[in-house]
Formats: C-alpha cells, structure tokens, sequence
C-alpha cells in the first residue's frame, strides 16, 4: 500500500481514483464495509482504491478540548487500513488552513484536480469542509460538476447497534472488551515499550513487563486475559491495568506477565490484545492473598484464550 503524506505530494495520475473520505478512527467494521466496496468497486472499473484521511484527527486543531482519546495510532490505522486491502492513503496535514476551506474549496481543489476522483464512497453520516458544512448531497452536487459519481454506504449494525468509535471507546472505558471487540472485529490492543518496573511481580513468583503506553485510550482498571505479539509471534498472558493498590501505587500501570516466555526484552515494542475481561483491581491484604489471587486469575485467563481461540 503506497503512503502520500500530503495531498500537495501527489506526483503522478493515479489510475481511476475510487476513493473514500474521512478519519476512519479505530477502523471498525462500518468502517471495513465501506473499505470492502472501495476495493471491489475500484476492481470492477481496473482502478485504484483510495482513502482519504487526515493527520492530526482534526478536533485536535478545531477544538482540542473536545477531542476523544483515538482507538488507533497513526501507524495502526495504516496496518488496519491496508489488510483491508486499499491500494493507497492520502493523508491530508491537517491544520487551520485545511480546516477553514469551503466544502467547494475541497471538491475542487483536492478531489478534482489533484485526486482526480472518478468515483467516491462515503458513509451515511459524512460531512465535509469548514463547520462540517459539506452534506452527502452537496457532495453529490460537486460530483455532478466536477465529474465524480457518489455513492452512499448504509449504517452497519452489530446485534441491532450502529456501529461507531464513540460507542467502541465507551465499551472499552467500561473494561468491556469482549463486546468492543464485536464493532471492531477484532480484539482492541495497545502497544508500548517494555520499561523497568517495581520487580515485585518477579518477587512473588509472576515476572511482569511493564509497558511505557503511547495510546490514548486505555481499557478500565483491572485483569484481562490477553494476547501478547513480540517479534511477530503471538503470546498468550495476562496483564494488570491499574493503580497496584496493594503495593500502594499512585500512577496507572500496565502490566503483563506472559505464559512460559523467557525473552530479555526491555526496551522493546510488544502489543497487548486485550481478549477477555477477569475482574476489577483489588487491594489485597498480603502478597500471599495476591500471589494466591494471580494463581486463580491465570487460569481463569488461560481458559478466557482457550475459548477465544475455538
């Protein structure tokens, strides 16, 4: 998949644009179904399939106070977005200029005469342009004069609920993974370096890695079964979100102790899949009671993975 950071940077025709807008934040499964009629559409006229996107996500520019914690970085939107099998990114800077362009600025400017657009997809709820002032319809309007068709993909429901990031980051703030994982169709993960920790799980007989996270929206405080990927190879583990009430900790921690791994690997990059919630943070009364509790709480994960797995 080819990368533009930059729609200034297009340098060459692109082959029969079929192409999509919008931020496509935690590229859930509405967002995987307008993918899936891009590709198929863009493979029925031998084009090319786009998406347009934007970096930073633009409420960080127009109203930083109100922009929600992202489900995906940069780089995981990218590796989401090309298993669904698009051909390019263009990735917009988004900035103040950008954000203060007419919606007809937009059509004409980006879509017709750089992307040079011939057919787009978008969904049932896009909007465009300063203020959001660019409708479906308007849009519609400029393809009528700029030569462009559009299509409109209907909503996605997942057991009767529309599909939506806001509703997904609501789940996984509430430790309800199992159910997130239903809208993303796929298990939410985060990814970090391993840093130096406490060393208290290595004391008690449960080496953890703890993990320097540079996501923005971090599951509820508690235990979850998980799936650990070091090096392209995947790990089943458990790991503990939270405050370590018991060791009286005062800043939130994510720690994962990995079933039957003996890798040195502080200082590098693991990603933590978070399949199955146990249960909440609990402050014990001695290292016993947790040591006892962690005995209980690996089982109880290993079956969450073997369930996952079938």
């Amino acid at each position: 998949m080819k990368i533009i950071r930059g729609s200034r940077n297009i340098r060459e025709e692109i082959k029969n644009p079929v192409l999509t807008l919008g931020n496509f934040d935690g590229v859930h499964a509405g967002h995987q179904t307008i993918f899936r009629n891009v590709t198929l559409r863009s493979k029925e006229i031998n084009g090319t399939s786009v998406v347009f996107t934007f970096e930073p996500h633009p409420l960080k520019i127009i109203a930083p106070d109100r922009c929600p914690p992202l489900l995906t970085s940069f780089h995981k939107k990218m590796e989401l977005i090309q298993e669904a099998g698009i051909d390019m990114v263009i990735c917009a800077d988004f900035n103040r200029k950008f954000a203060d362009q007419h919606p007809r600025e937009f059509a004409e400017n980006i879509l017709y005469k750089r992307v040079r657009a011939r057919e787009i997809l978008v969904g049932y709820d896009y909007t465009f342009g300063r203020g959001r002032e660019g409708t479906i319809a308007y849009l519609k309007k400029m393809g009528n004069e700029f030569g462009f068709k559009v299509n409109v993909v209907d909503p996605v429901k997942v057991d009767g609920n529309l599909v939506s990031s806001s509703l997904i980051r609501e789940l996984i703030e509430d430790g309800k993974v199992e159910q997130a994982a239903l809208f993303l169709k796929r298990a939410y993960s985060i990814k970090g370096k391993v840093i130096a920790g406490h060393k208290k799980g290595t004391v008690i007989g449960y080496p953890t890695a703890n993990i320097d996270v540079h996501h923005e929206l971090i599951p509820h405080t508690g235990v979850y079964g998980v799936r650990v990927v070091y090096e392209g190879i995947s790990y089943d583990g458990i790991v503990n979100v939270g405050f370590n009430p018991t060791f009286n900790r005062d800043s939130l921690s994510v720690e994962v102790h990995i079933f039957d791994f003996n890798h040195d690997i502080y200082g590098k990059e693991i990603e933590i899949a978070f399949i199955g919630r146990i249960r909440e943070e609990i402050a014990f009364n001695s290292a016993q009671e947790l040591v006892e509790q962690i005995g209980q709480d690996v089982e109880r994960a290993k079956d969450i993975l073997r369930k996952h797995l079938k």
